[in-house]
């Protein structure tokens, strides 16, 4: 990972514009590809960010230097660095993940076994199908057999929905799973993480724990 802390602009240029005026502020250029531009507030949501896969770009103009990052999609940010105070690189190595709580897990587990909750005719393919960025919570196949990777969350945030378009971006490079779209499946969904779902073709099903406990349950049986 390498952090800068600079006096910048920053620029975004793609299916919207948006600027921020010349300040200090946090660049993060993560090993995944992605970049972020933070302020010493809003905690951890950054100003302006690219997911990954991108490219970064350096042009020098006299004293002036861009960077310009630009994914796929021809979308960019455009970062017009006026002066650096801070500039390191650090190895953080393979990060082990987040493990899950107990009812998160159990969660995951109760929603393997009884797929159909997310769809008629939904089969599952692998729970926990890892991927260079982590593993995604469920991969299943539709009714007509098209690939679909589910995120399953106590709570959907736009954390959640950031994550898994991350998965679905790298997931879609595989000609043998592509095309993959992606479900957020959670017991109760943000207002603003269901838009952002919805904006970028991610499915929201909220999850009835109670309900999906008693689903089979062997509780009542005699035998």
């Amino acid at each position: 990972m390498r952090l800068v802390i600079a006096r910048c602009t920053v620029d975004y240029v793609g299916r919207l514009t948006a600027h921020l005026p010349s300040a200090r502020r946090l660049l993060l250029f993560k090993a995944d590809g992605s970049v972020s531009v933070h302020a010493d507030d809003r905690a951890y949501k950054p100003l302006n960010w690219m997911s990954p896969p991108c490219r970064l770009t350096e042009e020098v103009d006299g004293s002036t230097l861009l960077w310009i990052v630009e994914n796929k999609a021809g979308e960019q940010l455009r970062i017009v660095v006026e002066d650096i105070e801070h500039d390191s690189t650090h190895d953080l190595g393979v990060d082990p993940g987040l493990v899950k709580d107990g009812v998160e897990a159990h969660l995951q587990e109760l929603l393997a076994e009884h797929v159909e909750v997310l769809g008629p005719g939904y089969t599952l393919v692998r729970r926990e199908y890892m991927t260079a960025i982590g593993p995604v919570d469920l991969l299943c196949r539709d009714a007509e057999g098209r690939t679909v990777a589910v995120e399953v969350k106590r709570r959907g945030e736009i954390d959640g929905v950031e994550q898994l378009t991350r998965y679905l971006e790298l997931l879609n490079r595989d000609s043998l799973l592509a095309p993959v779209t992606g479900i957020l499946a959670a017991q109760q969904i943000k207002p603003q993480a269901r838009t952002l779902a919805n904006d970028r073709g991610i499915r929201c099903v909220t999850l009835d724990y109670d309900q999906m406990r008693g689903m089979d349950s062997e509780e009542f049986r005699l035998f």
